[in-house]
């Protein structure tokens, strides 16, 4: 099977490329490599899957070292045009989209940057999808999407009409045009919402990463909402199976009488993937203070705009129809997640 992933030199991406190869799979891994974070997280992780940076230009494929099933091309996915000749190509089976412009803070300050990655970029892939015969669309979506619901656990028949960040809203927006796209043109299209996703090789900007590195360079740690979040932290390795699963198992509609906001009578489905067992924020900071050894300087801060006090995500649908459940716990994937920090920054605790 050949396969387009986005957004390879970003976390969930070199991940999910990391797995599909090991299978077997043929992978041609898409990036943009933008700065919204520290590139030599994202040239590491291209480095580690046989992509020499020096060799990187743009629009022009790049052949591993590692593995001859797989190719890396630096494209934006604004770029219609680059695009469709890339689909023209390379002739793909399926597609799974994890490129995008993240983060709920950076929304509040760039929205430009999520309307053209988010909304013109994913428009554009659904042109190619349409035109180049994809037999499955799998993307990237958010557990954001749940904006003001109070009900938990999140479920995916919940409605969603009350995002509040611009980042919320142009992940919902994906959903909408998904739909649009499978109920016209029959594209099999599957939105998968992340639940706040941690493990090494994980975002810069994320508070894993932030709490790590403040704690062991003795500053103090921003805890929002005066330490009373709670999220549905998902290790890594439990996300990439996941969104296996729906790659290999493409939707095929229901009657009318079985429809209700996640799924429809097109071949469209969404999915959450959480570990289903949230975690206090004071929590997750022990976890880390534990693995390094050292007690965090905390600034206790009040909720920021944009973001929700919990999340928690429901996974029956994940559990029924794809016989899968992540369940990580929590101090086994912060650990394994500071070994690898230590490791990638040459760190002696």
């Amino acid at each position: 099977m050949k396969i387009l992933v986005t957004g390879t030199a970003g976390f969930i991406g070199y991940h999910l490329l990391s797995y599909l190869l090991k299978r077997g799979d043929e992978v041609v891994g898409l990036d943009c490599i933008n700065d919204y974070y520290d590139i030599r997280v994202k040239y590491g992780r291209l480095n580690r899957s046989g992509i020499d940076e020096n060799k990187i230009e743009y629009a022009k494929l790049v052949e591993s070292t590692k593995d001859s099933n797989y190719k890396f091309i630096q494209l934006n996915l604004e770029d219609k045009e680059g695009l469709e000749k890339l689909f023209k190509e390379q002739k793909f089976d399926k597609v799974c989209n994890l490129a995008a412009q993240a983060g709920v803070r950076y929304s509040l300050t760039n929205p430009d940057a999520y309307i053209q990655s988010n909304i013109v970029g994913f428009l554009n892939l659904l042109e190619c999808c349409r035109h180049y015969d994809i037999k499955h669309l799998a993307y990237a979506s958010s557990s954001s999407v749940y904006g003001l619901n109070k009900s938990q656990p999140f479920s995916t028949s919940d409605d969603v009409s009350h995002p509040i960040s611009l980042y919320a809203a142009s992940k919902k927006s994906n959903e909408l045009m998904a739909h649009t796209y499978s109920h016209l043109f029959g594209i099999p299209t599957t939105g998968l919402r992340f639940f706040t996703v941690y493990g090494p090789w994980g975002r810069p900007d994320m508070a894993l990463f932030l709490f790590t590195k403040a704690i062991l360079e003795d500053r103090a740690i921003d805890v929002f909402n005066y330490g009373n979040m709670q999220r549905d932290f998902t290790y890594i390795d439990d996300i990439v199976e996941g969104v296996v699963r729906v790659i290999d198992s493409p939707p095929k509609g229901v009657k009318e009488e079985q429809m209700n906001p996640s799924n429809s009578t097109a071949p469209y489905k969404i999915y959450n993937i959480g570990n289903n067992n949230p975690v206090k924020l004071m929590d997750f900071i022990e976890a880390i203070e534990k693995r390094i050894g050292k007690v965090a300087k905390k600034n206790m801060l009040p909720l920021q705009a944009g973001d929700v006090p919990s999340t928690y995500a429901d996974v029956n649908d994940l559990i029924e129809d794809l016989d899968y459940k992540p369940q990580t716990p929590i101090q086994e994937g912060v650990d394994k997640f500071i070994d690898w920090y230590i490791d990638f920054f040459g760190i002696k605790l």
